[in-house]
């Protein structure tokens, strides 16, 4: 029986989402594509959700584009079809997917377990929160190697998280970016040890999975304006929002369980 691309997961309140092509490191086709969008759809549908863990099996997270296929249909070219359009008409699969993922109502946690290349790269980094085993790597060979951009929303996600020298020259030299590195540089939350990866990153899920069922939306709509906003705009917006969530049922939860020496509980989504 053939195995799943992608497997699914539901324990309790945490969603695992595992690209399971681990002897080819999950490149990116059709089946997969097919799974990470009937995931993300049961999570969205799913209440009990509170925090996704996203991951892939064997030594690699995700390689990005299958060059094998792509070989192929350069030497014999469809009729129908150039590879330019075959890739377009991926891309304009997956990049939905990449967005809904980034939309999701609960926070992501991505476990990089091995190396996460070309549109790999962007897919490990729609996490709001990404964890990497020591052993991996982020590389990215689409300009020195192949003559092509990359994608997947690296472009976006890299230069606001290292800025644009360090992502220029990572884009242009092909070089590999270490796990470590990629942590001292600010592009990843934590770098562990191969053997807790998994642990970790089912500890920090659990832990997000306990906040407030909103926080996840506030936090990423706050600091995202705060991007684009003077420090007088962000001033006005903080208090605009503090304004309304203060006299909400989360912040009085949180206030009575610090006045009962207490964890607060927080209801579902």
């Amino acid at each position: 029986m053939k195995k799943s691309a992608v497997l699914f997961e539901i324990d309790g309140d945490l969603a695992t989402i595992t690209l399971n092509d681990g002897d080819r490191m999950s490149p990116l086709g059709d089946e997969v594509i097919d799974g990470m969008i009937d995931a993300v759809s049961q999570i969205r549908d799913d209440r009990r959700v509170r925090a996704v863990i996203l991951t892939g099996s064997g030594r690699g997270f995700c390689v990005g584009a299958d060059l094998a296929d792509y070989r192929g249909l350069i030497e014999q070219p469809q009729a129908n079809r150039t590879l330019g359009q075959y890739v377009g008409d991926l891309m304009e699969r997956m990049n939905p997917v990449v967005q809904a993922i980034k939309e999701l109502p609960v926070p992501v946690v991505c476990a990089i377990n091995g190396v996460a290349a070309g549109g790999g790269v962007g897919l490990a980094l729609v996490g709001d929160l990404v964890v990497a085993a020591k052993s991996s790597y982020f590389y990215l060979p689409f300009f020195p190697s192949l003559g092509a951009v990359p994608d997947m929303g690296a472009t976006w996600a890299l230069p606001r998280a290292i800025g644009h020298v360090r992502a220029l020259g990572l884009a242009l030299t092909g070089e590999k970016l270490s796990a470590q590195t990629a942590q001292e540089w600010g592009l990843i939350w934590a770098c562990v040890e191969d053997a807790q990866l998994d642990a970790e990153s089912r500890r920090l899920a659990r832990q997000l999975a306990a906040m407030p069922p909103h926080a996840i939306a506030e936090a990423r709509a706050i600091f995202a304006a705060a991007e684009s906003n003077t420090l007088a705009q962000q001033l006005d917006l903080e208090r605009a929002r503090q304004m309304e969530l203060v006299d909400g049922q989360s912040f009085a939860e949180g206030v009575r369980a610090f006045a009962e020496r207490r964890a607060p509980v927080f209801s579902g989504r």
